[in-house]
Order: C-alpha cells, then sequence, then structure tokens
C-alpha cells in the first residue's frame, strides 16, 4: 500500500469526544506514515460538537508544526472520496440512546450495557444499517481503503460489513492493546518482549497463553500474581480464585457480566438508583470535555479525556494503519473472519484473535487450544449475534426475539418480549427496518 503521496483519512463520527485521541496518535505517528488530509465527518446534529473538536484538531496539527490539513464536513461522500483509510467511531442515537439501552434492562432485572445483553443488541440493530449504507459509499468513492471499526459493538458491526459489503474492514477494540501493557508494565518488561494469546470475540475473550520474554506466565496470572486487569467503564470485583485455576485462562473484565451476573446486576442497580449508569456518567464528563476542547488556547488533548474509558485507542488506531501501510508483519489482536480458526463457528463469523498485519491485510493465527467450556460460551453468543445481524439488515422482529431469547443473560422469553417490545418503541426513531 506504501506510496509517495500523503494520505488521506476519514473519521466517521469525527465530532466525538475520542477525537483528540486519535489526531493526538496520528500527531505521533506522522514521521512512518505521512499524511496529508483528516477528514472530521459528522451529521447535523453532531454539528456544534463536530466545530468544537475540529478546531481543536486544527490547534493540535498547527502546534506539531505538520503540513496536515484537517477538513470538518458533514458530506460523508466528500469525506470519504479516495480516502485510504476510513475510521468509524460512531454512536447512532448518541448518548441519550446508550441511556435507554442501559436502563431499560436494569428495570426489568437484566443486565444493561452498551455491548451485552439487550443494550448490545438494540446498539447493533440502530447501527448495523446506517455502516451498510457508509459502505456503500466507501465501494464507489473508495473502493481500495481500509475500513478500521471502533464502533460498538465492534465484532457485530464488523461481521456485518463482511457478510453484506465489499469493503475491506478489520474491527478494533483497546481491550487487548490494555491487556498487553498491563502485562508488560506487571513484569517490567517492554512492550515488544509480552506475547498474549486471544481467544474469542469481541468484549467475549480469553488469554489462554502469556509468553514473557518467551516464558509462559499464565499459571502465575492465575494465581493472582499479575495484579487484576480491568477497565473505567467495568465495575471492578475480584475473581474467585479456584473458578480462574479451573477456567485455566485470564477471561477479559467483559465476562463478568456472564460469570458474575448477580453482582454486576446488584451494583448497576444501585448505580442506577444513585447516580445513573455509565451513560449517564459519560455525559456528565463529555459536557466538561467540550468545555475544555472550546478553550481556544488549548492545543493538546486534555489529561481529563482519560475518565472518558478508550485508553490507547489512539494507538491501536495508529498501529493497524502503519502496519497496512508498511507490511510491518507484526502481531496484532483483531476482529477479522473466522474462515475455520475456530471449527465450532460459523466461517463468516467475526472472531478476535491474534493476526499477522500485511501490507495485504491481516492474516489470523489459530490459537494452540481453546478449552471446551469457553467453546460453549462463545458459541451460544456468537448465535446471538448472528440472528441479531440478520434481524437489523431485515427488520425481522421473530429473528430479533430469537437472538434476545438465546443470549446467556436474559432469563426467560416473557423477559425477552417485554424488553422487545419496550426497546423497539423507545428507539423507534432509529429502527425505521422494523416499522416500515
Amino acid at each position: 500500500m506504501k506510496d509517495t503521496r500523503g494520505l488521506k483519512i476519514a473519521v466517521i463520527g469525527g465530532g466525538s469526544s475520542y477525537t483528540p485521541e486519535l489526531v493526538e496518535g496520528l500527531i505521533n505517528g506522522y514521521g512512518e506514515m505521512p499524511i496529508a488530509e483528516i477528514w472530521l465527518v459528522d451529521i447535523e446534529a453532531g454539528k456544534r460538537k463536530l466545530d468544537i473538536v475540529g478546531n481543536l484538531a486544527k490547534r493540535m496539527v498547527h502546534k506539531a508544526g505538520l503540513p496536515i490539513q484537517v477538513h470538518l464536513t458533514l458530506n460523508r461522500r466528500e469525506a470519504i472520496k479516495d480516502a485510504d483509510f476510513v475510521s468509524t467511531q460512531m454512536r447512532v442515537g448518541m448518548l441519550e440512546a446508550r441511556k435507554l439501552d442501559e436502563h431499560i434492562p436494569i428495570q426489568h432485572g437484566v443486565i444493561g450495557q452498551e455491548t451485552t445483553g439487550p443494550g448490545g443488541m438494540f446498539k447493533a440493530l440502530r447501527t448495523i444499517p446506517v455502516i451498510l449504507d457508509i459502505c456503500r459509499d466507501i465501494e464507489e468513492l473508495a473502493p481500495h481503503a481500509w475500513m478500521l471499526n471502533f464502533t460498538n459493538p465492534a465484532g457485530m458491526i464488523t461481521e456485518a460489513v463482511q457478510k453484506y459489503s465489499r469493503v475491506r474492514t478489520i474491527g478494533l477494540c483497546n481491550s487487548p492493546i490494555n491487556f498487553k501493557k498491563s502485562l508488560a508494565a506487571a513484569y517490567h518488561v517492554p512492550e515488544e518482549k509480552v506475547l498474549p494469546e486471544f481467544v474469542g470475540i469481541n468484549h467475549l475473550h480469553w488469554v489462554t497463553s502469556a509468553l514473557v520474554n518467551g516464558k509462559e506466565v499464565l499459571s502465575e496470572l492465575l494465581a493472582g500474581e499479575g495484579g487484576e486487569y480491568t477497565a473505567s467503564n467495568v465495575p471492578t470485583f475480584g475473581w474467585d480464585p479456584e473458578f480462574l485455576q479451573s477456567l485455566a485462562a485470564v477471561p477479559t473484565y467483559y465476562l463478568k457480566y456472564f460469570y458474575m451476573q448477580n453482582e454486576m446486576f446488584a451494583e448497576m442497580k444501585e448505580s442506577l438508583r444513585q447516580n445513573g449508569t455509565r451513560a449517564d456518567i459519560v455525559s456528565r464528563v463529555e459536557k466538561e470535555l467540550f468545555e475544555l476542547y472550546e478553550d481556544e488556547t488549548l492545543e493538546e488533548k486534555p489529561k481529563q479525556l482519560e475518565q472518558r474509558g478508550g485508553a490507547y485507542y489512539s494507538e491501536a488506531a495508529v498501529r493497524l494503519m502503519q502496519s497496512l501501510y508498511l507490511g510491518r508483519n507484526d502481531i496484532q489482536t483483531l476482529n477479522v473472519a473466522n474462515g475455520g480458526i475456530y471449527n465450532f463457528l460459523p466461517e463468516d463469523a467475526s472472531i478476535e484473535v491474534n493476526c499477522v498485519v500485511t501490507s495485504g491485510g491481516p492474516i489470523p493465527l489459530v490459537p494452540g487450544h481453546v478449552p471446551p467450556h469457553i467453546k460453549g460460551l462463545l458459541h451460544a453468543v456468537k448465535t446471538y449475534e448472528s440472528l441479531t445481524i440478520e434481524a437489523a439488515v431485515t427488520g425481522n422482529r421473530e429473528l430479533a426475539l430469537q437472538a434476545l431469547v438465546h443470549h446467556p443473560l436474559v432469563p426467560s422469553v416473557s423477559t425477552a418480549k417485554i424488553l422487545l417490545d419496550e426497546m423497539l418503541e423507545a428507539h423507534r426513531h432509529y429502527l425505521p427496518n422494523f416499522f416500515a
């Protein structure tokens, strides 16, 4: 992919509070990947935020003294045309929709979270048709571009694009890079000296091997010697030591919603009563961030952005762009098509696995071992995801009901029907396929 011209990068959802993080990463990586243009694009409802974030991005580039042009636009096609990379970081319905995704399930005794369970399902139902519409523009205007998808639920979005478009897409999450950095810090070694092996799908993965300087340290991690790995958007509860030993793998923090469902739900219910859910907290954090972003003397990403979550998001994005551009052949953990890596999942399912990143795209690596108890939960959740994707594309309520009923976090058919009816109505404006 490497050539002598400058690169064009289009950011869908450019008015996001995350954008300064991405711009900082692009500035820091400029020496290896010469960028000529960054196009930040958003919708009319997001214009105010786009202007604020975009002007901060321009000040950051100016301070860095780099010949990068930053463009702000509401014209998506103009941003996509001839782009080399299209990064997606959008939220259909914005934070108000996320609040509904979190609040409604909790009121019916079910985990309310933006990527897991009923909340994740409805985020996918709203987002997949919009993403596929964007893909039609990419197919026409930038057929050779790579689409790097950060939009949650990242696995389902990536799988939908792979199934229903010709766009070259890779799904990305900051969870694996966070784990890798935590592992390196725990053992006081450079990041390139650690190699965890990830098995699973987005937000449902396990580390089944962890090499530090070529030595296997998984048993030490399971004994708690590596410290606990968590995230700002997931409540912190300790894992049961006996359970971890029998699991023989380090679970991602999102698996607490499955393995510690009662504790997580109790915390969510109390949080909703006192301060609101994570969506309410993020709304308050974003309000403060945009007040900072408006300061015309601000020329760098503010420290307060770390409270938003998404740590190392820009590093993961820029690292992937550089590896595709330069053909580095390094190992990164990405969301790609299964293609037979897991024989217990469909070949076109999106999985999250270590890949060698070449200039022609990522090549997934076959994990050494997938324990049988992991296979069971993976198969159940992937079945729900595949049904959800088809429901999003077709607007088929029956498929949506089956998806919800078969999600491990939904306790019964009656609860699923109540949730489906209430959440379809709550999100009616963003679900035209279901109300045609």
